[in-house]
C-alpha cells in the first residue's frame, strides 16, 4: 500500500521571512515544474529531485558542503581547462591547489558568497534548463531564528524560483518513514508519536514529532555537534601531545573511525603522518570524553522535551526514540542514552538510530513535502 503525504491543512511550514523587496519575475514561462528536497548541511549535503505526480527520483546526490577556490598563481594543467572552482568530493580530492570552504556553519549560512556558489552548483546537479520552474523544501535547525532563514532566502534567490523552509527534524521523520508500511500490524509510524535527535555537525536537533508542523516548544536546538567534538580533541591532543598538529580533516578522520560513547575503551591507538614521519598516538580518553560531553548535553534536553510531551502520548513516545546525523554513528550512543533513561526510571524506553543512510533521510522528507506542498504555502523567490 502506498500511503501520499499530507501536509496539513491548518498548519504551515515554517516560512522564510519575507523578502525585503519583490523578486523580479522568470524571463521565460516555465515549460515544467521539478520539486527538490534540499538538506543543506554543515559538512554533508543531500539532494533529491523529481516530479510532483511520482514517487521516482530523478536526482539523489550526496555531496560534502565545501567550495575549492583556485589559488592564485596555480600552473595551468594540474587542474581540468576552465575550472575556476570545484565543490563536494572534487574539491577534497584537489584541496593542496584550491582554498576550501565550508560555507555553512553551525547549520546555517555563514559564507555568503560560498553558499551561493554552492547551490548553484546543486542546481546544475538536478539538471533543470531555463525553461523549468524549480520548487524546493529545504530543512533548516530546529529553532532556526528569522535572521537565519533570511540567509537562506538571499542565498536561494535567483537559483530556485519557489522554497519553502522546513525543520530538519521533521523532514527527518518523514524520510525516515516507510510509507509503504503505513496501516501495517506492529508498524510505529515516526510521523504519528517520536522525538527524533538530529546530531549534525554544526548543531545538535532535538523535536517532537506528533503529526504536525513542530512549533518552538516542540524543539530544543544547541551549537554542540560534530564541530565541537573537533574542538575539543583538538584541545584533547594538544595537552597530551603539544608538539603534534594534525589537520581538520586528520581529526575528523580519528573521530569518525573510533569515536564511541560510554567507559573508557583504552586503547585505540592511532597512527598518523606528521611531516613525512609515522607515529602512534593513543586516544582512547580523549575521544571518550569529547563524545560523552555531547551525550551528556543530549540527555539534558531530551528530559526537557519528554517533560513538555503530553501525558497521553509519553508511554507511546519512549518508545520511539530515534537518533539521526552523523552523530548517530558514533559507537553506543544508542545503548548509553537508554540506559541512562532506564536509570532514571523512564518506563520501558526505546533508543535506536536510524542507520547508515542517514545523509538521505532529509532530502527524502524534504521531497515528500515538496510532493504534498499546495501552491499558497511555497515562497516565490523568482530567478
Amino acid at each position: 500500500m502506498t500511503t501520499k503525504t499530507e501536509l496539513p491543512v491548518n498548519e504551515k511550514p515554517t516560512p522564510a521571512s519575507a523578502p525585503a523587496a519583490d523578486p523580479k519575475p522568470r524571463a521565460t514561462k516555465p515549460s515544467r515544474t521539478l520539486l527538490v528536497g534540499f538538506d543543506l548541511g554543515t559538512n554533508t549535503s543531500c539532494v533529491l529531485a523529481g516530479a510532483k505526480n511520482s514517487t521516482d527520483y530523478d536526482v539523489s546526490k550526496v555531496v560534502p558542503s565545501v567550495v575549492g577556490y583556485v589559488r592564485e598563481g596555480l600552473v595551468n594543467g594540474i587542474l581540468p581547462a576552465g575550472t575556476d572552482l570545484l565543490f563536494g568530493d572534487d574539491a577534497i580530492e584537489h584541496k593542496i591547489h584550491l582554498r576550501l570552504v565550508w560555507p555553512v556553519h553551525d547549520g546555517i549560512v555563514g559564507d555568503a558568497d560560498a553558499v551561493r556558489d554552492f547551490i548553484g552548483h546543486i542546481r546544475d546537479l538536478v539538471g533543470a534548463d531555463e525553461s523549468t520552474e524549480i520548487r524546493a523544501v529545504i530543512g533548516v535547525p530546529a529553532n532556526a531564528d528569522d535572521a537565519a532563514r533570511e540567509a537562506v532566502r538571499k542565498a536561494v534567490t535567483g537559483i530556485f524560483d519557489r522554497v519553502l523552509l522546513i525543520p530538519e527534524p521533521f523532514l527527518a521523520a518523514l524520510g525516515f518513514r516507510d510509507d509503504s508500511r503505513l496501516g501495517q500490524s506492529g508498524y510505529v509510524d515516526p510521523v504519528t508519536n517520536s522525538l527524533f535527535i538530529d546530531i549534525g555537525a554544526g548543531t545538535t536537533d532535538l523535536c517532537l514529532v506528533q503529526g504536525y508542523f513542530p512549533g518552538a516548544d516542540d524543539q530544543i536546538s544547541f551549537q554542540f555537534a560534530g564541530d565541537s567534538i573537533d574542538d575539543l580533541i583538538r584541545a584533547g591532543l594538544a595537552k597530551v601531545y603539544p608538539d603534534l598538529k594534525l589537520s581538520d580533516l586528520q581529526i575528523r578522520e580519528i573521530k569518525e573511525q573510533h569515536g564511541y560513547c560510554g567507559p573508557s575503551r583504552r586503547p585505540i591507538d592511532v597512527r598518523v603522518i606528521i611531516g613525512g614521519k609515522g607515529r602512534t598516538i593513543e586516544v582512547a580518553d580523549i575521544l571518550g570524553d569529547a563524545f560523552n560531553e555531547l551525550v551528556d548535553r543530549v540527555y539534558e534536553s531530551l528530559k526537557v522535551l519528554i517533560e513538555r510531551a503530553s501525558s497521553d502520548s509519553v508511554r507511546e513516545l519512549l518508545q520511539n526514540i530515534l537518533i539521526t546525523g552523523g552523530g548517530s554513528l558514533v559507537k553506543g550512543i544508542d545503548t548509553v542514552l537508554q540506559k541512562r533513561m532506564e536509570a532514571d526510571g523512564y518506563e520501558n524506553p526505546r533508543v535506536r538510530t536510524v542507520g547508515k543512510d542517514y545523509k538521505r533521510f532529509v532530502g527524502i522528507g524534504a521531497l515528500k513535502a515538496a510532493r504534498a506542498a499546495r501552491d499558497n504555502q511555497w515562497q516565490v523567490v523568482f530567478r
